[in-house]
């Protein structure tokens, strides 16, 4: 997939014709998502082609901002008011920002930046309502989708033009609208009843009246309008009693007051203004305590089984951010099971997350990298390995994910003697040059160079002979290897089976005693093998010099040099 520019078409995602070959799978809502202008993005496209979406990515990616987009496109709104409300000079690119002060500065008349999120939908979903031709796609199509898009009201062309010759930095967003509006052009005041999200968000706990925005919106949508006009004429019913029975006596009183009222009585009475309607009055309440005091993490599992009911048909899209915290495992592990065993068949998931438990038990099939401002995908990945890694939640993908160049080492004591001559070498520990030295653990070099060759990650993989020739154990490999980016390195079976025998085959055996600090009487290569940890750590403190075995002397200049 191509994202030099930041753009990535549908026919170009590998996933995306693998999906289609295989005839789909799952249910999607959204199709794919533009994103011009708006924080990190200056003009990303991000294709979804599962029903579940996870995206993964350092700190300040930008994944939050893609959950963020996709929901306020969808609802025309940010945490819990309109986006007009909530409109700032920082949610506009950066670069574009400064690039368009610069041009103004030299004379130029550019126009200023603007923020687009296009949302194309699946057009056989009976979404026909939304569909037209006004979108940022070429060649034009008829589909349904909408957008929202930020950019200078016309009407205050004069005001803007004035703010921006005063020599200001910041861009005039008080003159700015926000036009929200399908595919066919319609404009929207409310999200389309053929579109509902589910915003989760375990990261913080926004409350009003002691419960979540996002609990009350949820808890609303459960409710049929009948059901939801019956309790409010209750409820107003209610709070006329209140003030015609308990209130009566207070208002007496104040019927009594002297002062300068001018005639006019005083009197108290229950609030009847929508700003006091009865969902914002009431409170959940979990095993009888008021849901904002119940635990984060029951917090969070509560806002999933009310999105994520299999038999509720009203949130089809559903944003999920870091489900892992301020989760145990054992918590976790039950939350993300849950999430697999609520997920409906109409229901579309986007999810960010740093936990390689997560990605791993849901599927790095469904992984999206996200990377300062850009988006990637899989290329090809077999089902067999996405099983595989299922089956090893605690694996640290994400590291393999995140890094920017990967070693594999059989062991822990091989990722230490590793350190140590790439240390020796370069007087740089590895992670200072972005490499990032992953310890096996007894996994298998052929998944894990799948999946590093699926991301095209730059890598090298270190593993004893056992006894076997170079050939007999690259062939089972090699179809994942390339020689300028990723490669093997099998130590020589004549120096020994194992790492000891290779590094006394370098260096001779009283230097290893005095490295080691083993007593005469023992063997060397049998104390090494016994005890590999101990003496990797002995080696890596040594002060003394010591010559690597050839092949890792060759991976260590192979992964600083790519």
């Amino acid at each position: 997939m191509d994202v030099s520019n930041g753009v990535a078409s549908e026919s170009e995602d590998p996933a995306v014709r693998k999906r289609l070959q295989a005839g789909g799978k799952g249910f999607v809502v959204i199709e794919k998502v533009r994103i011009r202008g708006y924080r990190k993005f200056k003009d990303t496209t991000v294709t979804a082609s599962n029903d579940l979406n996870i995206f993964v990515g350092d700190n300040q990616s930008g994944k939050s901002t893609i959950l963020e987009a996709i929901n306020m496109a969808l609802t025309g709104r940010i945490n819990g008011r309109s986006a007009a409300e909530e409109l700032n000079p920082y949610w506009f690119n950066h670069g574009l920002v400064q690039d368009f002060f610069a041009d103004r500065c030299a004379g130029g008349q550019r126009t200023p930046p603007t923020i687009s999120i296009e949302i194309f939908l699946n057009d056989e979903d009976g979404l026909q309502t939304l569909a037209g031709a006004n979108h940022s796609e070429r060649p034009v199509r008829m589909c349904p989708g909408v957008e929202l898009a930020i950019e200078p009201d016309q009407a205050y062309a004069e005001e803007i033009e004035q703010h921006l010759n005063s020599g200001t930095g910041i861009l005039p967003v008080e003159y700015f609208k926000v036009n929200w509006r399908t595919f066919r052009g319609e404009v929207l005041s409310a999200k389309p009843r053929e579109l509902t999200v589910a915003v989760i968000d375990s990261r913080t706990v926004r409350s009003s009246n002691a419960v979540d925005y996002h609990v009350r919106q949820l808890l609303q949508e459960r409710l049929a309008p009948a059901e939801h006009a019956a309790v409010s004429v209750a409820y107003r019913s209610v709070k006329e009693e209140m003030t015609q029975q308990h209130l009566a006596g207070v208002n007496k009183v104040l019927r009594d007051l002297d002062g300068p009222l001018d005639g006019h009585q005083l009197s108290l009475a229950m609030d009847q203004s929508s700003r006091s309607a009865w969902d914002l009055s009431v409170v959940p309440h979990v095993s009888d305590l008021p849901f904002g005091m119940a635990g984060l993490g029951q917090q969070v599992s509560i806002k999933l089984a009310l999105a994520m009911d299999r038999n509720n048909s009203t949130a089809r899209v559903v944003t999920i951010e870091e489900p892992e915290n301020h989760l145990s495992h054992t918590s976790l592990n039950r939350l993300v099971s849950r999430i697999r065993d609520l997920r409906g068949e109409s229901q579309q998931i986007f999810m960010s997350t740093h936990s390689s438990y997560v990605l791993n038990r849901l599927g790095l099939d469904a992984l999206r990298l996200v990377n300062d401002g850009n988006t990637c995908t899989f290329g090809d990945i077999s089902d067999d390995t996405v099983a595989y890694f299922r089956k090893l939640p605690g694996y640290d993908t994400l590291r393999l994910v995140l890094a920017d160049r990967v070693v594999f080492v059989e062991g822990p004591s091989d990722e230490i003697v590793f350190e140590r001559f790439y240390c020796d070498q370069y007087q740089r520990r590895p992670i200072e040059d972005g490499v990032d030295v992953l310890s096996m653990r007894g996994l298998s070099f052929k998944r894990c160079l799948e999946l590093a060759a699926a991301l095209d990650k730059r890598c090298v993989a270190l593993r004893d002979n056992d006894g076997k020739s170079a050939e007999v154990l690259r062939a089972d490999l090699v179809q994942y290897l390339d020689r300028t980016c990723r490669e093997v390195f099998i130590s020589a079976p004549v120096h020994g089976r194992t790492l000891e025998p290779q590094l006394l085959a370098k260096n001779s055996d009283a230097t290893m005693r005095t490295v080691l600090g083993i007593t005469p009487q023992a063997d060397t290569v049998t104390w090494m093998t016994n005890n590999k940890t101990d003496a990797a750590i002995r080696i890596a403190d040594s002060p003394h010099n010591l010559t690597p075995p050839e092949y890792i002397a060759d991976a260590v200049k192979f992964i600083h040099d790519a």
